[in-house]
């Protein structure tokens, strides 16, 4: 298993794109959480192709889609010099603070 903050250390080990550390490196991780579109894609394509059956292969393939989209995230994350581990339990007590307010559901960053 990889906790977050290996995986961070390992993602960046792996980061090659134009303006490290600049906005120019923000804005292009940034373009690359589009990769969410893909999961979307392939979501839909169960749906309307395979009747809402998720077979292994399309399953792996998900899978594949959504590891682009962490390594985006991860990314994001350095390049805005946060811990991709604070990140994860700062919205972890977030979610948990919404359901104890009975908020959960509804709209709203700041409910």
């Amino acid at each position: 298993m990889v906790d977050f903050v290996e995986y961070q250390t390992r993602t960046a080990d792996t980061a090659i794109y134009p303006g490290q550390g600049q906005i120019m490196g923000l804005a292009y991780v940034g373009l690359g959480l589009g990769e969410s579109g893909e999961v979307q894609g392939k979501i839909k394509k169960v749906l309307r192709d395979d009747g809402g059956v998720i077979s292994d292969e399309k399953r792996a393939a998900i899978a594949k889609e959504l590891g682009d989209m962490l390594w985006y995230v991860s990314q994001t994350a350095t390049e805005l010099g946060l811990s991709l581990e604070q990140v994860a339990a700062d919205n972890l007590a977030k979610l948990a603070s919404r359901q104890e307010r009975g908020v959960i559901g509804g709209d709203g960053d700041e409910r």
